[in-house]
C-alpha cells in the first residue's frame, strides 16, 4: 500500500512536471512564431522616416512639404502610414506635414518600456512639437489620436493653433467595439505575456475580420496591410501597446470630456456618416456642442475615411488649417 502510494505520488509529480514542460514548450513555440511574424511585418512595412528622442519616447516620424505646419496623430492599433496611404501628398503641396507614430505604435517606442496613458502621450506629442520648433501647428487626430490631440490642446493650448479631428474618440462609452474586445480582455498584469504568446497568432486568425469591422461598411483596400501599415499591428509589442491604449481610453476620456467647455483653440470635427466603430452623434455632435465655437461636418463613409475618402478628408484638414491661420 505504501509503495503504491509512493508510486502514485511519483506519477502525479511526473505528470505535473511533464505538463509544465509541455506548457513551457508551447509558450516558447508561440513566442518564436510571434517574433517571426514581427520580423516579416517589418520587412513588409519598413521604417519610412527619421527618429527624434524626446522626454518619454523615441518617436518615428515622416515630414513632407513646406508651408504652415500640420501634425497628424493616428488611432488605435495604427501607425503613420494610415495617413501617408493617400492624404500626405494631397496636403504636402501647400503645407509642411508631419506624421508621427504614437509611442508603442509603428516604429516609435516609449522609454523604459512604459505604457504611457493618453495624457502622457499628449505631453510626449507636445514635447515633439517643441523639439521640432514648430510654430503652432494645426494638430490632426484620427480615432484615439483625436483624444490625444484634445489632451494636448487642453493642457498646452499655446502650442497649437487649432484641432482638426477625424472620427475622433471624444466621449466615454460603455461598450468596447467588437473589433477591439480581444484587446480589452487582456489584464494589465499579463498584457505583455499574452501579446507575445497568444496575441499575434490570434490576430493572424482574426485579422481579416477585424480589418473588415474597422473599415465597415466600406471594404478595406487590398494593399492596406503594406501601403497602409496594417501588418505592423500584428507584432506583439504593437498588440500590447494597443491594449494599453484601450485601457487608458476607458479611464481617461471621461476626464477630458468634462473639460471641453474650457477648450480655447478652434476645433473642427469630421465623421463618416456610417462609422461602425465610433458613433458620430456621441463622439461628434455632442462634443462639438460642448466645445466653444466647434464645428462638425459629416460625410459619406465609415471609420477609416483617411484611407477611403482621402480627398474629402484632406480638404477638411486644409480648410481647417486655412480657417485657423
Amino acid at each position: 500500500m505504501g509503495e503504491a502510494m509512493q508510486n502514485g505520488a511519483r506519477w502525479t509529480l511526473g505528470t505535473l512536471i511533464g505538463s509544465a514542460a509541455l506548457t513551457a514548450a508551447g509558450g516558447l513555440g508561440l513566442s518564436w512564431y510571434s517574433d517571426r511574424i514581427a520580423r516579416e511585418a517589418e520587412r513588409l512595412v519598413p521604417q519610412d522616416g527619421r527618429h527624434l528622442q524626446v522626454d518619454g519616447a523615441r518617436l518615428h516620424y515622416v515630414e513632407k512639404g513646406s508651408g504652415p505646419a500640420i501634425v497628424m496623430v493616428h488611432g488605435l492599433g495604427g501607425q503613420l502610414r494610415n495617413f501617408s496611404y493617400a492624404m500626405l501628398d494631397l496636403l504636402a503641396s501647400d503645407h509642411r506635414v508631419i506624421l508621427v507614430d504614437r509611442p508603442g505604435s509603428g516604429y516609435s517606442t516609449a522609454d523604459d518600456d512604459a505604457e504611457p496613458t493618453i495624457p502622457e502621450q499628449a505631453m510626449i506629442v507636445a514635447r515633439f512639437i517643441e523639439t521640432l520648433g514648430l510654430d503652432r501647428p494645426l494638430l490632426v487626430g484620427h480615432s484615439l489620436g483625436g483624444a490625444v490631440a484634445l489632451s494636448v490642446a487642453l493642457d498646452r493650448p499655446d502650442l497649437v493653433r487649432g484641432l482638426a479631428l477625424i472620427a475622433p474618440l471624444t466621449q466615454p462609452q460603455d461598450e468596447v467595439p467588437d473589433a477591439f474586445k480581444g484587446l480589452a480582455a487582456m489584464p494589465a498584469s499579463m498584457r505583455r505575456l499574452m501579446a507575445q504568446t497568444l496575441g499575434t497568432p490570434m490576430s493572424r486568425l482574426t485579422g481579416e475580420r477585424t480589418l473588415a469591422a474597422v473599415f465597415a461598411p466600406e471594404t478595406p483596400p487590398a494593399d492596406f496591410v503594406t501601403r497602409g501599415g496594417g501588418a505592423l499591428s500584428q507584432r506583439p509589442a504593437a498588440i500590447a501597446a494597443a491594449a494599453a491604449d484601450l485601457a487608458s481610453a476607458s479611464r481617461d476620456v471621461a476626464a477630458l470630456a468634462a473639460r471641453y467647455p474650457t477648450l480655447s483653440v478652434p476645433t473642427a470635427i469630421l465623421f463618416g456618416r456610417d462609422d461602425a466603430i465610433l458613433d458620430a452623434t456621441l463622439h461628434g455632435a455632442r462634443t462639438a456642442a460642448a466645445i466653444p465655437g466647434a464645428r462638425i461636418e459629416v460625410i459619406e463613409g465609415g471609420h477609416m475615411i483617411p484611407v477611403t475618402a482621402p480627398e474629402a478628408t484632406a480638404r477638411f484638414v486644409a480648410q481647417a488649417a486655412a480657417g485657423m491661420a
